[in-house]
């Protein structure tokens, strides 16, 4: 009884037509008092629709598997990107039917509008896809998706339930990775907008004779090799290898701003995932080390296959904390971590003066034995606005105090560069591009 409930009351919908046909019924019936012709074409018209309920609940109710769908979903999701979810769905009625898809997706995407209509002929497949885009990391569930089928006819709809709630998790930008490794081993780095390096110096030690790319050195042209292969051929060299880099992420309160959806902690975790894999293939050592009011997680520098999924799993699981960052504890730890001059990349931010010159003095003794690269953010709401054109005096206020804190914040690169440590301001969208342009470089000029 249960079965039979469920199949046609709750699985059991009306369509629009149903309630055209009704409406038709209705008012033929009421002109009839006025029409007494009508009396008769009312009685036909009320069975007819009730004779065609019948043959469309036959139609969809006659099997228990008349469609069948299923949603394929990746592994896990990666944060921050367009990812790709299909929706396979097959027709096993002998009649052509009109669907109606809704894919109950995780709550933190905060969408109730996942609805997509297609027909499907006898026997026909089809697939559906759509993208999402997750902005935290962390586990995804996703409920049932429900497919609404109607006949040609139109005046009932069944509903099918598939796939058992699922949960995928999202992890930190992974699908970037390939993307800039392939533009780091290809020297196309200047196709995504990164500037072309100056090397001022290179081992002697000699690699291979390759083909000439674009941002090559004309100067490792080989003249004798070009003439015979008829194609232009350089000189490669091997870069010193196996240097420590360790990136370093502030995960205290003032990195929760958000852009674009994404905490600056996220852009930072995504940044540090793609380096940390194109220092490895340089063949250089990445570690990690993660600091808010103690020490978070640290993991040593190392160059071996799996050490990037190592890297990934604890980024994974960082999340911020609402604390002031403890620079002495971070001092303390990379004084008792790096045993060897290392390449440190502190991910921080800093939104007046004041604050930097707190931390000013840990910062100079940790770049005292190591090669330290500060980055922090932009304000973009505050560029926004300084670059606003003012309407009236209170728009005049306002543009004159934005225009000050973004200028604060060149302030602050000057003060680092005086005190000798690198720095990049950078907005959240240009970090990853910034901050590999960087590393390269340093790696250019032999700095570590």
């Amino acid at each position: 009884m249960k079965q039979l409930i469920k199949k046609y009351y709750t699985d059991l919908f009306l369509g629009k037509r149903l309630f055209a046909g009704i409406g038709t019924c209705v008012s033929l019936f009421l002109c009839s008092f006025f029409l007494n012709w009508l009396s008769d074409l009312s009685y036909i018209c009320f069975w007819v629709l009730i004779l065609l309920i019948v043959v469309d609940l036959v139609l969809l109710f006659n099997t228990s598997k008349g469609v069948f769908l299923r949603r394929v979903l990746p592994e896990r999701l990666s944060n921050g990107d367009d990812n790709a979810v299909n929706i396979y769905v097959e027709n096993f009625y002998g009649f052509g039917v009109s669907l109606g898809i809704i894919d109950e997706i995780p709550f933190q995407f905060q969408k109730r509008d996942i609805w997509f209509k297609s027909n499907l002929k006898p026997g026909e497949q089809k697939t559906i896809t759509y993208q999402l885009r997750p902005v935290k990391r962390g586990e995804y569930s996703f409920g049932l998706v429900r497919l609404y089928v109607s006949s040609p006819l139109g005046l009932i709809v069944r509903r099918f339930n598939f796939g058992a709630g699922s949960t995928v998790p999202v992890y930190p930008s992974f699908l970037q990775l390939r993307k800039y490794e392939l533009m780091a081993i290809s020297n196309r780095l200047s196709d995504m907008g990164i500037k072309k390096i100056r090397r001022i110096g290179q081992s002697m030690e000699f690699d291979q004779l390759k083909d000439y790319v674009q941002g090559d050195d004309y100067r490792l042209v080989n003249w004798k090799a070009t003439a015979r292969k008829g194609n232009l051929m350089v000189n490669s060299y091997t870069d010193e290898k196996a240097q420590h880099v360790y990136c370093v992420i502030d995960k205290s309160r003032v990195m929760k701003m958000p852009f674009d959806g994404l905490s600056l902690l996220d852009y930072a975790i995504n940044a540090s995932l793609v380096l940390s894999n194109i220092a490895l293939v340089k063949e250089d050592k990445a570690g990690l080390i993660t600091i808010a009011e103690k020490t978070g997680s640290v993991v040593m520098a190392e160059r071996r296959p799996a050490h990037l999924g190592k890297i990934m799993e604890v980024l994974y699981k960082e999340k911020t904390r609402y604390l002031e960052v403890n620079m002495e504890a971070l001092h303390l730890t990379i004084r008792k971590v790096l045993k060897q001059r290392s390449l440190v990349i502190f991910f921080t931010n800093f939104e007046t003066m004041s604050a930097l010159q707190r931390q000013l003095p840990y910062l100079k003794r940790m770049n005292r034995f190591h090669l330290l690269l500060i980055v922090f953010f932009e304000n973009t709401a505050l560029k926004a606005l300084s670059e606003d054109p003012a309407k009236d005096v209170e728009g005049i206020y306002i543009k004159t105090i934005a225009e000050k804190f973004a200028y604060e914040k060149k302030i602050m690169v000057r003060e680092l560069a005086k005190n000798g440590i690198l720095a990049i301001l950078t907005s959240p969208d240009k970090l990853t591009v910034n901050v590999v342009n960087s590393y390269l470089s340093i790696k250019a000029q032999h700095k570590i």
